[in-house]
């Protein structure tokens, strides 16, 4: 990570919501953009890489029928786990084997520019080896981060190191893009 742990507890030690994604407009707008650019109205299991504090989950796990969040912080974990409690929540920081499951949704949303370019390609190629048929969606701030990586550059990193096709983002707010990857395989089921 090119973010540390001490930064993101830091974070959720002065508030379970740090980013505003219960009271902001624009949060509330982005979890709905997300999910209008998810290409199938239900998955059967969902994985997403920094659930914080489970506020996207919320609204994941209702087109889901089962749903996994990871995250570092141990605090953004038990107010996801009171958010969500149908849900399964992991405490992981990355880069890390992720968890196992049979994932046909993977879910990086606002999380690729806190890794470091080693942390984009780890994650990159797992995601590929593990679930060649799960689809991935990711949701990208554009916007100054204050991270090593920025939101275009973390995109561009993790976009090369996937084997991946890229769907281009659809237009939309300008201060974020959301970008599919399609699987490498189709299931079979």
């Amino acid at each position: 990570m090119a973010v540390t742990l001490s930064h993101l507890e830091n974070l959720y030690a002065l508030s379970d919501d740090p980013w505003n994604f219960r009271s902001s407009t624009y949060e509330q707008a982005r979890f709905e953009a997300t999910l209008a650019a998810l290409p199938l109205a239900r998955y059967a299991h969902t994985l997403e890489i920094g659930c914080g504090n489970g506020e996207l989950a919320r609204r994941l796990i209702q087109r889901s029928a089962a749903y996994t969040g990871i995250d570092a912080v141990k605090a953004a974990l038990e107010t996801a786990r009171v958010s969500v409690p149908d849900g399964t929540f992991l405490e992981a920081f990355l880069p890390c084997d992720l968890p196992p499951g049979q994932f046909d949704l993977i879910v990086l949303s606002e999380i690729l520019y806190f890794l470091d370019p080693a942390g984009l390609t780890h994650l990159a190629e797992q995601l590929d080896r593990r679930w060649p048929c799960a689809e991935v969606i990711s949701v990208t701030w554009l916007g100054p981060s204050g991270n090593p990586l920025e939101g275009c550059d973390a995109l561009q990193r993790f976009a090369a190191a996937t084997l991946r096709p890229m769907v281009p983002a659809q237009p939309g707010d300008p201060r974020h893009r959301i970008d599919l990857f399609s699987p490498l395989e189709r299931s079979t089921t």
